[in-house]
């Protein structure tokens, strides 16, 4: 049996699904399949938090739109949260307790007996990520870890069916750009989110700019290395302008997770 009939065989055990949903291709692929067997009783959440880059809001608003699926909108508060601002190494354990918690209470008052279920898949669980703790403690199903489905299998599951997020890049939230110990600020989040866009607007699109107080560091693949430099002094200037005093480019190149190497030291 293929994974993409093992994942739709799940969804029949369950009366309903509320899937958090965050518009990257794992969470697309699990609510897609859910509404493909479950119709109407599959059901998406958003956060459009302030740590939720709007472009992602967007694509994750405009999915369900397209695929006719029921999204629910809410607002977390995470960040009137001095446990998640302090910006510690388990910040994503804070930001995934506060969503979960409140999917339970909408769970609870409008729709028992659904189940929620996020897009952890199978290689999220060897890689460094709090947010499973607050997953495991809210009972949260994993459909495409529980199958051991893989990231690479997700993306050819999502090219099968024709989803327009099967090569999204992630996107993790914009606080994973503000290294670890500095405080998470609606301001610091906002200078991260358009200096990014910035760079979007000379074709950079791969990209994450790192938020190191005065300084913004500018990661982009290896490759497109060169070509930034020969644009380096208009992208410079514009990123200035957001309250940045100097501006670099991070000669490594774009490497995910990087701010957590400091984890392993």
């Amino acid at each position: 049996m293929s994974k993409l009939a093992l994942l739709k065989n799940w969804f029949k055990e369950h009366k309903g699904t509320v899937t958090a949903f965050s518009g990257g291709v794992d969470s697309s692929l699990v609510l897609y399949v859910s509404k493909m067997v479950l119709g109407n009783q599959a059901i998406g959440l958003i956060s459009n938090s302030e740590s939720l880059k709007s472009k992602d809001y967007k694509i994750a608003t405009d999915f369900c739109k397209t695929h006719n699926i029921n999204l629910r909108v809410i607002k977390t508060d995470e960040l009137n949260d001095p446990n998640y601002t302090a910006n510690p190494a388990n910040r994503c354990f804070f930001c995934k307790t506060h969503l979960y918690e409140a999917m339970v209470d909408i769970i609870k008052e409008e729709y028992p007996e659904y189940t929620i279920l996020n897009g952890t898949n199978q290689d999220d669980l060897g890689d460094y990520r709090p947010g499973l703790q607050a997953a495991k403690n809210h009972a949260i199903r994993s459909p495409l870890s529980e199958l051991q489905i893989s990231k690479k299998e997700v993306i050819e599951m999502a090219e099968a069916l024709g989803l327009e997020t099967a090569h999204k890049p992630p996107s993790p939230c914009l606080s994973s750009r503000i290294p670890y110990g500095t405080a998470v600020s609606n301001e610091r989040l906002k200078q991260v989110e358009q200096a990014e866009y910035h760079l979007n607007k000379f074709g950079f699109f791969d990209v994450r700019v790192r938020h190191l107080g005065k300084e913004a560091s500018i990661e982009v693949p290896e490759f497109e290395i060169e070509r930034l430099k020969s644009h380096f002094d208009d992208i410079s200037e514009g990123i200035k302008e957001l309250g940045f005093s100097n501006v670099i480019i991070d000669e490594e190149g774009f490497v995910s997770g990087k701010l957590n190497r400091i984890l392993n030291g």
